[in-house]
């Protein structure tokens, strides 16, 4: 039987789920024993992946026929909305302008987006379509666990937990979205599964080199 946009979506994003204890950060803002170190390395880190992300998904959209465009679109959207909220959790945790002039990135953090840069100059629409929904799976339950532990433990709330609420929240639009991008891939014979594999693990692997080194 021919596998549908869902099936395949379904099956990518079990197949590539990562570990649940392989982050060192997140359960450690879950007890509250993430130092405040931690949570300003993790702001300024963002703040240099959430534009680049954002360049890259508008790149993608420009390179993509209507049913993948409307999806990065839509990313590239988030992406400057979760800028907005991310200056919020910065300033809650003492980052200033001059901190953020003067940071030097790391270059473990920064893989991540690096790779996206890949996909979006390389990676055929569709494949990145299935790749980076896998991903956003696992990012949107980091960030659940994250916004709780923030809340529980170090007293923020909920204009400094935005950012991190922005993504944990399911989208029922972007679902459809690349549902009906994976299956135009399909449909025209320019979805490759496997590159989207290899291209969703090679996603895992750097997500994972984020918190670690953020660590």
């Amino acid at each position: 039987m021919t596998a549908t946009a869902g099936d395949l979506l379904q099956t990518t994003t079990r197949a590539l789920a990562p570990d649940p204890t392989a982050n060192p950060v997140v359960p450690l803002v879950e007890r509250g024993e993430a130092p405040p170190r931690t949570l300003a390395r993790l702001a300024l880190e963002q703040q240099w992946v959430i534009p680049a992300d954002r360049r890259s998904f508008e790149h993608l959209a420009q390179r993509s026929g209507p049913a993948a465009a409307v999806f990065f679109t839509t990313l590239a959207t988030g992406e400057e909305r979760a800028g907005t909220h991310l200056e919020a959790f910065a300033r809650a945790v003492g980052v200033t302008a001059d901190h953020s002039r003067a940071y030097l990135p790391l270059p473990g953090c920064q893989a991540y987006p690096a790779y996206v840069s890949w996909l979006a100059l390389n990676a055929d629409p569709a494949d990145a379509v299935l790749a980076l929904t896998a991903n956003f799976s696992a990012w949107g339950g980091y960030c659940a666990r994250i916004a709780t532990g923030l809340r529980t433990h170090y007293g923020f709330g909920d204009e400094a937990c935005a950012f991190f609420d922005f993504f944990a929240e399911p989208s029922p639009d972007l679902d459809e979205q690349a549902t009906a991008a994976v299956q135009a891939g399909l449909d025209s014979g320019t979805l490759h599964t496997n590159s989207a594999h290899t291209y969703g693990t090679l996603l895992q692997t750097y997500e994972s080199m984020f918190w670690a080194a953020l660590s």
